[in-house]
């Protein structure tokens, strides 16, 4: 078991050292768990008790957080990136595979270029004019259509998808189950009402530094391009339809939904199932509340909620009203009874 003293840790982590800097550090856990002998953080205001009733031996915090004589702090802007930084210290990484190189049950066409230090695990099945870069690692079951590049030092888990003419940038992450480059959901109906498919023939562009979470699909464009840009995140179980552009830096949460050719800007938060409606734009810094809906482009910066969406502050007060309604009732039934009285029995 890993040991460390607080000295230490406030050094790796660029921290500030209030308390012991020889108290020992054995392991990591939540405030509610964590042990003498533990580290934990706190971000969240929240969890404020939580921090006061600790047992940890040391706390990863921020500046303004009220500080608690005789305990262990280690300050820093960011106390969930600094506790981030000490977790594989201490908690055993079973992301290693043991098997190395390109393994021999791999299926992979002659035309393939295979940078450096490059891992394929078994069964992979690469097809013609594609080209992996340096470093990149590529687990079992994984499956490559034609003419796809992938960058350097980009994660392919277990049972990913490409499809056909995917650019993959360098350091992208795709989860277990992820599909690349569908085709998009496409039909021309005819005068019966029977749907011809129109097939598809753009790409799917994920640029450096994407994460793309486990079953999550993005499909390819009708003949141009699908494209999230650098360092957008998207989460588990999301579709992304054909012709989306997502911004830089974007959160895309849970079993949220892009209709074809929305776009949005950089730093756009799309809480959990959320939706945005085909054919808009949304600002830059613009955040959607879980189960919101865009069904029109959205020009200002700033947090929405409901279906259709409204500024936060409107969302908040029809929340209010909605739960006021029988309230109102009561008050309009007690109304409209005094008017029937005084119909009847005019003064």
């Amino acid at each position: 078991m890993s040991k460390r003293t607080l000295k230490e840790l406030s050094q790796l982590t660029g921290s500030e050292l209030i308390g012991n800097p020889d108290y020992l550090i054995h392991g990591v856990d939540e405030l509610e768990s964590a042990t003498p002998d533990e580290i934990s953080f706190f971000s969240n205001i929240k969890y404020r008790e939580l921090l006061k009733k600790t047992s940890a031996g040391a706390v990863c915090v921020d500046h303004k957080t009220p500080l608690i004589e005789g305990r262990n702090y280690l300050i820093s802007d960011n106390p969930s990136l600094a506790f981030q930084k000490l977790v594989p210290l201490f908690v055993h990484n079973a992301d290693v595979s043991g098997f190395s190189g390109i393994h021999p049950t791999a299926v992979i066409h002659s035309s393939v270029q295979i940078g450096n230090n490059v891992q394929i695990g078994p069964l992979v099945v690469i097809d013609r004019d594609c080209i992996i870069g340096d470093g990149t690692r590529i687990a079992p079951n994984v499956s490559i259509n034609p003419e796809v590049t992938i960058g350097q030092n980009s994660i392919i888990y277990s049972n990913v998808t490409i499809r056909e003419g995917s650019k993959i940038g360098s350091g992208v992450i795709l989860q277990s189950g992820s599909v690349i480059g569908g085709c998009g959901f496409g039909y021309i109906t005819d005068e019966r009402g029977k749907h011809k498919k129109v097939k598809h023939f753009g790409i799917v562009v994920l640029e450096d530094d994407v994460e793309i979470g486990s079953n999550t699909t993005i499909d390819r464009a009708r003949f141009k391009e699908t494209r999230i840009k650098k360092g957008s995140k998207i989460d588990n179980l999301v579709m992304i339809a054909h012709n989306v552009t997502i911004g830089e830096d974007n959160l895309i949460i849970a079993q949220t939904g892009v209709a074809g050719s929305a776009k949005t800007g950089k730093r756009v938060i799309l809480a959990a199932q959320a939706g945005l409606v085909g054919h808009i734009e949304v600002a830059d810094g613009v955040i959607l509340m879980a189960r919101g809906a865009f069904s029109k482009s959205i020009t200002e910066s700033g947090a929405y909620g409901g279906a259709p969406a409204l500024p936060i502050k409107e969302y908040h007060e029809q929340i209010i009203h909605a739960k006021r309604l029988s309230r109102y009732a009561a008050r309009l039934a007690a109304l409209e009874k005094k008017i029937e009285l005084a119909v009847v029995s005019p003064c």
